[in-house]
């Protein structure tokens, strides 16, 4: 089952137990997938069906977390401890459909890994080894401290 199909589905589920805090979570989701859509139809060959794939909403899905991260920091820091929580709930719920994230241990011989399979050797192959992780591990590693160890590693 793609990711779409489980986000609806979950969103349905959600309706019909009454989980109000989940179903605008859902539909917050929900509404960031059409938008994708709805941009990529523009992008589109003439033609050629716009079909969002699992790792699009993976990536979709990456920066809704990210976001809210950023926001419940903001707002202990203002002390309003309550707007935080909220923050939390929804990326508990957008967790849900990630794929479990990748250790240290396990980022770092992802890289090796990378490294080797591009034949990366200087920092100017960077864009390669990024770009293999991006294909392998998107959704399961957070590639802004990723990159720092691959730049680390080629120097």
């Amino acid at each position: 089952m793609d990711m779409k199909t489980r986000v609806s589905g979950a969103l349905k589920d959600a309706m019909r137990a009454k989980e109000m805090g989940r179903v605008s979570t859902l539909r917050l989701i929900n509404a960031a997938i059409k938008d994708r859509e709805i941009a990529m139809r523009g992008d589109a060959a003439e033609g050629e069906p716009a079909e969002i794939r699992d790792g699009d909403v993976l990536s979709i899905l990456g920066k809704m977390v990210k976001q809210r991260q950023e926001s419940a920091r903001a707002y202990e820091e203002g002390g309003r401890l309550e707007l935080a929580e909220e923050e939390r709930k929804e990326i508990k719920v957008i967790e849900e459909f990630l794929p479990r994230q990748l250790d240290d241990e396990e980022s770092e011989k992802a890289v090796d890994a990378a490294i080797a399979e591009t034949g990366a050797e200087s920092i100017r192959d960077m864009g390669k080894v990024m770009a293999a992780l991006k294909a392998k591990y998107t959704g399961q590693m957070d590639f802004g401290q990723v990159g720092p160890m691959v730049k680390d590693r080629l120097s």
